[in-house]
C-alpha cells in the first residue's frame, strides 16, 4: 500500500485526505492556539479536507464546524456553586464535548485528528470519541500535562517535580493551581482519574513535542519512547531577511509573567547598563515597572505591539533575549525572530539551548542569575558589528533549513502516513492509496 507525499497528488485517488484539528480555542489567543490554527491552514493549503473542534468560546474566528463546538469550560470566572459543580464534572470527562465530537464525526470522514489543548476544556471524552470511530489520534504536547498535573513543572513560583512517580497529591499540598486548595483539589482528581484509566496513553497513537527537551522530560515520566516524536514547530520565513541594522538594545516580546524571568532580566539590565524594550502584557507588568523605578534599569515598556509594528521593534534590536526561569518548549517568539535573522540571548533551561548555536545563532547564560545575564547582555552588545552581521545571516539560513513551514509539512506526513495506512478507512483503500 502506498501512501501519496502530498495531498495535491490525490486527485487521482477516490477521495482526498481529511484532517481534524481540535483546540481549546479557536482564535489566536496564545502560542498553542497559534499552531492549531497554522497547522490546520498549511494542510489545508496543500489540498487537504480540513475540520476544526473548539470550545464555543466569543472570540473565537469565525468557522464552518463551530455548531459542534463545546460549551465553554472556564474556571476562571466566578460562579454559582451548582454550575461550579457541572463544570468540575465536565473537567473529567465532558458527556456534552463528546456528544458534539460524535455528531462532527457523522457529518464526513475523518482520516486522521490532531489534538493540540483540549485537558480540561473538551476533556478526554472527546479522545476517547475519536477511538470509537477508529480515527488515528495525534497530539502535540505544548505543555508538560501529560506528565504534570499543573501543566509547567513549576510549585510556587519555582521548578517542581515532586508529582512524579505519581505522587499527584502534591498538587493539593502545594496548592499548585492558582495558589487555590480548591481548584488544585479539582485538578488533582482529574489527573488522578486519568492517571489510573491511562486515558491520554491509550487514545492517542503518536505525541509530537517541539523540542527534544520535552521529548526526554515526558520518556523520564514514564512515556514509551516510540510514542514520542520531536518535531519542530513552524514560521513564516521570508526568502530573504530584513536588511541588518546592528541595534542598540535587546528585545524581549510575550507574556509578562513570572516563569519568564523578566525580573531578573531587569535586574541584570540594572547592574549593566544595557537598553532593554519589553513588548507584550501580563499579570506581572505593574510589578516589573515598579522594579524598573527602584532599580533605574533602562527598560523601556511598549505594551502590546503585533504584526508590522513588533516586527520593527524585532528588527532594529541587537538581538532578542530569553530569560525564562521555566522549561520552555519551542518558544515561537524565539522561532520568529530567528526567521527575521535575530539572534537570542536565551537562558539555559528546557528546550532554550537546542535552539541556539553558541557565537553562531546567539548565546547562553545561566537562568535566573543576574549577574551570567548581565555580563552576557554586555557581550552581545559588545560583539562586533561584522560578527553579528554573520550571525544575522546564519540565524535565517537555519530557520529555513529547521522551521519553514515545508519542512513541518513533511515532517507531520511522515507520522501521518503510517498511522492512516493502518486505520481500517486506510485498509479499505478508501483513502491515501493507489487507484
Amino acid at each position: 500500500m502506498e501512501i501519496l507525499n502530498d495531498a495535491a497528488n490525490y486527485n487521482s485517488l477516490k477521495r482526498r485526505p481529511s484532517l481534524l484539528s481540535i483546540n481549546a480555542y479557536h482564535y489566536h489567543r496564545g502560542g498553542a492556539d497559534n499552531v492549531y490554527l497554522s497547522h490546520g491552514e498549511l494542510f489545508g493549503a496543500h489540498g487537504w479536507a480540513t475540520s476544526w473542534s473548539s470550545m464555543d468560546y466569543p472570540l473565537n474566528e469565525p468557522s464552518p464546524d463551530s455548531q459542534w463546538f463545546a460549551a465553554t469550560v472556564d474556571m476562571t470566572v466566578p460562579k454559582p456553586l451548582g454550575k461550579r459543580l457541572v463544570e468540575a464534572k465536565r473537567i473529567i470527562w465532558s458527556r456534552e464535548a463528546q456528544l458534539k465530537m460524535r455528531g462532527l464525526l457523522a457529518s464526513r470522514e475523518i482520516d486522521i485528528a490532531h489534538v493540540h489543548s483540549v485537558y480540561h476544556h473538551q476533556s478526554p471524552s472527546v479522545l476517547a470519541e475519536l477511538r470509537r470511530h477508529d480515527i488515528p489520534v495525534v497530539l502535540t504536547a505544548h505543555d508538560l500535562k501529560l506528565a504534570c498535573p499543573a501543566y509547567t513543572m513549576m510549585a510556587q513560583g519555582k521548578l517542581c517535580e515532586r508529582c512524579r512517580g505519581g505522587k499527584i497529591w502534591n498538587v493539593l499540598t502545594h496548592k499548585c493551581i492558582k495558589d487555590n486548595r480548591a481548584a488544585s483539589a479539582l485538578i488533582m482528581i482529574e489527573s488522578a482519574v486519568h492517571k489510573a484509566l491511562r486515558i491520554y496513553n491509550r487514545f492517542t497513537d503518536r505525541i509530537i513535542t517541539p523540542s527534544a527537551f520535552y521529548r526526554n522530560k515526558l520518556i523520564e515520566w514514564g512515556w514509551a519512547p516510540h510514542k514520542i516524536v520531536h518535531v519542530r514547530n513552524f514560521v513564516s520565513i521570508a526568502p530573504t531577511p530584513p536588511p541588518f541594522t546592528g541595534g542598540g538594545y535587546l528585545l524581549y516580546f510575550g507574556r509578562l509573567s513570572h516563569e519568564k524571568g523578566l525580573a531578573t532580566l531587569v535586574r541584570a539590565a540594572a547592574a549593566s547598563g544595557v537598553p532593554v524594550r519589553i513588548a507584550g502584557r501580563g499579570p506581572e507588568e505593574e510589578r516589573l515597572r515598579a522594579l524598573v523605578a527602584e532599580t533605574g534599569a533602562p527598560v523601556t515598556f511598549l505594551g502590546f505591539r503585533s504584526d508590522d509594528d513588533l516586527w520593527a521593534e524585532v528588527d532594529a534590536a541587537r538581538a532578542t533575549v530569553l530569560p525564562s526561569e521555566w522549561y520552555e518548549n519551542g518558544p515561537m517568539s524565539a522561532i520568529e525572530a530567528f526567521g527575521r535573522g535575530k539572534p537570542l540571548l536565551g537562558a539555559a533551561i528546557g528546550g532554550i539551548p537546542e535552539l541556539i548555536a553558541e557565537g553562531v545563532t546567539g548565546w547562553t547564560f545561566r537562568s535566573g542569575d543576574v549577574g551570567d545575564l548581565a555580563a552576557a547582555m554586555t557581550r552581545v552588545m559588545e560583539t562586533p558589528d561584522a560578527t553579528l552581521a554573520d550571525m544575522h545571516r546564519e540565524t535565517h539560513m537555519r530557520a529555513r533549513a529547521d522551521y519553514a513551514a515545508d519542512v513541518y509539512y513533511q515532517n507531520m506526513l511522515d507520522i501521518y502516513r503510517p498511522l492512516i495506512a493502518a486505520s481500517p478507512r486506510g485498509r479499505a483503500g478508501k483513502v491515501g492509496t493507489l487507484l
